[in-house]
């Protein structure tokens, strides 16, 4: 995501939230039906948001199934590019920008290209930039080709549960950050920062006796919050002036961060260096200068969490994704 964003004198950020909502189905109903090696999974290392679709794919050994496509940290007013791969191409789309997957399929797009994206290979079209319905689908849809082992992320009887979090999470936290970071407005950003950390603090309360968010493994709202709770420190806390005080500093979520971060999948989907070259050199509104921090020293992201206490099985019955090739 974060095409479009920029302060706007005066007023409150409100995200662009008309995603393309076609989905890839094990049904086909929508014209794309699940098939091992047809898509392309577009991301960047950079973007929370596509952040969750990389972990989730590594957590249900979904590697070999659904390919992935990665973008550098930075990018123009046009599109998320492939800078990271030699020639700047995609050597599987066979393209520079995601924009010209998304113009395949709609010539002239008019709204957010965004990723994470799922690129239809053999037309080269984009399917589908809709990220929360994406991860849902990779637990759903694509059931049949999860590796042995592979968790339950959004187990039916927790359904419900997992939605009503994950909603809050959002709306507070997840774009609550940037609610912050890019208000227009003393008083907008004001009304953010109190409503993120009020909900930051709901969350301690919740996390203080339970390991995970909604039942006792891992599921789609433990992934939701990760992403932006390894941001805080390197990005949101000075960059986005949510400052209250760092992650690092609030007891329980530090330690339910660390606790996911060093769970196969998590830590090993987290680029630190990608995430900080992102924010500070693309948010020229925010960082006209362009100058990326050298700090803060990451290292304390691997110290005992002492969360293991709290019981919990992070796989339920099931087992972590094995090393990384």
């Amino acid at each position: 995501m974060d095409e479009g964003t920029y302060v706007e004198p005066g007023k409150e950020f409100t995200r662009d939230t008309d995603y393309i909502t076609t989905r890839i189905t094990a049904d086909g109903r929508d014209g794309y039906p699940v098939e091992p090696g047809r898509y392309r999974l577009v991301v960047a290392w950079a973007c929370p948001w596509a952040n969750r679709a990389i972990i989730v794919r590594r957590l249900l050994g979904l590697e070999n199934v659904i390919s992935m496509g990665v973008c550098g940290p930075t990018h123009d007013a046009r599109s998320w590019t492939f800078d990271l791969d030699p020639g700047g191409i995609d050597p599987v789309l066979g393209i520079e920008r995601i924009q010209d997957a998304y113009f395949k399929r709609f010539p002239g797009y008019t709204r957010g290209i965004t990723v994470p994206a799922i690129v239809d290979i053999p037309t080269g079209a984009v399917v589908t930039n809709d990220y929360p319905q994406i991860t849902i689908d990779m637990s759903l849809e694509w059931k049949q080709y999860h590796r042995e082992g592979a968790p339950d992320l959004y187990p039916e009887g927790l359904r419900s549960e997992i939605d009503e979090v994950a909603e809050l999470v959002f709306t507070d936290v997840n774009n609550g950050v940037y609610r912050c970071g890019f208000a227009g407005s003393q008083e907008s950003y004001d009304r953010a920062f109190t409503r993120l950390f009020d909900r930051l603090d709901w969350l301690s309360e919740r996390l203080a006796n339970q390991r995970y968010l909604v039942g006792d493994t891992i599921t789609e709202a433990d992934v939701r919050l990760f992403t932006t709770l390894a941001r805080f420190d390197p990005v949101y806390h000075g960059h986005f002036k949510c400052n209250r005080e760092k992650l690092s500093e609030m007891p329980v979520l530090w330690a339910y961060a660390r606790d996911l971060f060093q769970t196969p999948g998590f830590g090993d989907s987290t680029h630190f260096d990608q995430i900080k070259r992102h924010y500070y050199v693309v948010h020229t509104d925010i960082n006209p200068s362009g100058i990326v921090p050298d700090g803060p020293d990451l290292s304390n992201w691997q110290t005992a969490h002492g969360r293991e206490a709290l019981g919990g099985r992070p796989f339920g019955d099931g087992t972590p994704p094995g090393p990384l090739d």
